[in-house]
């Protein structure tokens, strides 16, 4: 299993136009429950090509070349209702967005836990300015970066018991969702290649 620490080895530079959607609250208990194999019929259904699943969280990658990750979100975010009747915000990475939030993470060294690493990818790329004031806070023995594109959190006694994760989660409302490192470890490997 890949660690938190910036070591992690590149997959190379992502194919042009793959990117990944985070849906946000899927398959969490069981409200918002949507088949994966449904989801990628979804977003082939879209136009998007090389669509795969990861877990079973609404982790997605595919295709889209010439479309911005923001109108391959607001279209799959549009469609989620119509077709499989379940609402949940979505928010999209570029292949190389998730590349460089892997390759830089600032919490390399603190963070030895890759499940108590999440990452948070708020829905719009300006959302982690909501975060700096955040960042100026001593948390204790939890942390929080910010990153261009991406924020990390470190919470040690896991993210239910984490001040850090609340007021994230307060500071974005629904404008966020998280995923712990080794799952975006893995949704950036996903996304670096079309199926081959």
């Amino acid at each position: 299993m890949a660690g938190p620490g910036k070591g992690h080895e590149s997959a190379g530079r992502p194919a042009a136009g793959r990117q990944a959607a985070l849906l946000r609250g899927i398959n969490v208990g069981t409200a918002k429950r949507i088949a994966m194999a449904d989801l990628r019929a979804l977003i082939e259904g879209l136009g998007f090509a090389d669509v795969r699943t990861l877990l079973n969280s609404g982790n997605v990658a595919y295709s889209a070349p010439g479309v911005a990750p923001a109108r391959a979100a607001a279209r799959i975010e549009a469609a989620l209702p119509e077709r499989l009747g379940v609402s949940a915000r979505v928010v999209a990475l570029a292949a190389a967005e998730l590349a460089a939030a892997v390759e830089t993470n600032p919490l390399a060294a603190v963070a030895v836990n890759p499940s108590r690493l999440l990452v948070a990818v708020p829905t719009r790329p300006a959302g982690v300015e909501l975060l700096a004031p955040l960042a100026e806070r001593d948390w204790g023995a939890e942390a929080l970066a910010v990153g261009p594109r991406v924020a990390y959190l470190w919470c040690p006694d896991g993210v239910i018991a984490s001040a850090l994760a609340a007021a994230v989660g307060r500071a974005l409302d629904d404008a966020v969702t998280s995923r712990n490192w080794t799952t975006m470890v893995k949704l950036a490997a996903l996304a670096a290649e079309p199926r081959g």
